[in-house]
């Protein structure tokens, strides 16, 4: 590497600033500038459904680095600006006031966004999507003087919002067209653990039903559901899962795949251009196929990883995803993957009516996914070793909580 190259990083979020991190870690001395349509130096997203929607935690708190790190780092920040073009064979990318910029290697790090409901009355006031910091503080705004909020979407968006709600004194209903919340990433089993835990929080959840509008005059006053029926509303949020920005990548002829589709090393088939984060449906080696996650550890991780890989390094992102909520008194950690109906069944070890346990995901005896309530004391790790173990357990064995989960990893 010499001191004349740049490398240029189009989104300023997690992923973003950790690989521009990970390069000045890794002795680069080249240029680096980070780029971002949001006003806002990069931040976490974790805090905007949780401590920052709860009031509970500083805005000060969710930003990856202090404000005078980009400085001090010698990477150039680039704020309130969209990529609008990348010409591969120039090495240049286009922004939106006309410039262009030159880069010796690329990260796409865009992100993702909210995916609108596209029914009557969509754009009424009150109907609230979160994504973006000020986002969440419009949000904690309409929900802290309490009133009725439906949430629209039983996903990990919609539940930790739903319960932030709760604890501003709101009447909530969760409206879900799946027959269980949180039914693609946790299966049926476990969607119905947190149906019960919001139930008994007082949320009215309702499953196997859609929504068909929004009803109101300016402001929302009601949700139309597909059963024919009206619930009010003052507030509405909607969570029904995000896109992955690969506009970018698609326009300059990039191979997607619900993402960008990068390899191991998070490279693309351009050599000079590299992915990470939501946007990067990445193979991983762990599984044994692309995968992309949408979570706060993959932008960290893979973030670093990126800088690593794009610095000619050898880098093998191979990592089980993992996502972590907080709801009422319930702390969860999950980590691993599956396709959906790609597990033979679920194991229990623990309480789970006292809400201490972890339950163990399998396919041909094999743990593929993991997690814990509140049992911190062992956390997620051992979940993490079986899942790299790869060997057979027995089921039995791992449900009894008198078993040290090591010992399964010898199979």
């Amino acid at each position: 590497m010499t001191t004349e190259q740049t490398f240029v990083i189009v989104g300023a979020g997690l992923a973003g600033a950790k690989a521009a991190q990970s390069l000045r870690e890794e002795g680069f001395t080249g240029g680096i500038t980070l780029i971002g349509a949001e006003t806002e130096r990069p931040y976490e997203r974790p805090p905007l459904s949780k401590g920052y929607l709860l009031g509970k935690e500083e805005k000060a708190k969710v930003y990856v680095h202090d404000e005078g790190w980009y400085a001090d780092n010698s990477v150039e920040l680039l704020l309130g600006r969209r990529v609008t073009g990348l010409d591969r064979a120039g090495h240049q990318v286009e922004l939106d006031d006309g410039r262009r910029l030159g880069y010796a290697k690329l990260l796409l790090a865009p992100g993702s966004s909210p995916r609108r409901l596209d029914v009557p009355g969509a754009d009424l006031d009150g109907v609230h999507y979160l994504r973006r910091l000020g986002d969440s503080e419009r949000l904690r705004e309409a929900i802290s003087g309490g009133g009725r909020v439906v949430v629209v979407g039983a996903g990990w968006i919609g539940l930790e919002t739903a319960a932030a709600a709760r604890g501003y004194g709101c009447e909530v209903t969760v409206v879900e067209p799946q027959p269980v919340p949180l039914r693609a990433a946790l299966g049926p089993e476990m969607g119905a653990f947190f149906a019960d835990v919001h139930r008994r929080q007082g949320v009215d959840v309702r499953l196997g039903l859609g929504v068909t509008g929004f009803l109101g005059t300016g402001r929302v006053r009601a949700v139309a559901t597909g059963d024919g029926g009206e619930i009010p509303a003052d507030v509405v949020i909607v969570g029904v899962g995000v896109r992955p920005g690969t506009e970018l990548a698609e326009r300059a002829g990039l191979a997607v795949d619900d993402g960008i589709v990068v390899d191991a090393a998070l490279r693309t088939e351009d050599p000079d251009v590299y992915a990470a984060g939501d946007v990067a449906s990445a193979f991983n080696p762990l599984y044994g196929t692309r995968i992309r996650v949408e979570h706060w550890a993959n932008a960290l991780n893979g973030g670093l990883a990126a800088g690593r890989s794009m610095l000619g390094q050898k880098v093998v992102y191979d990592r089980p995803p993992y996502f972590f909520t907080d709801q009422y008194d319930v702390g969860m950690e999950f980590s691993g993957w599956f396709a959906p109906g790609g597990y033979d069944s679920v194991v229990v070890r623990g309480d789970l009516e006292a809400r201490a346990f972890h339950a163990f995901w399998l396919s041909g005896g094999r743990v593929v996914a993991g997690m814990h309530v509140n049992q911190w004391d062992e956390g997620i790790a051992p979940a993490q070793e079986l899942i790299r173990a790869g060997v057979r357990v027995d089921p039995d064995r791992l449900a009894d909580p008198s078993v040290p989960l090591a010992d399964l990893t010898e199979g």
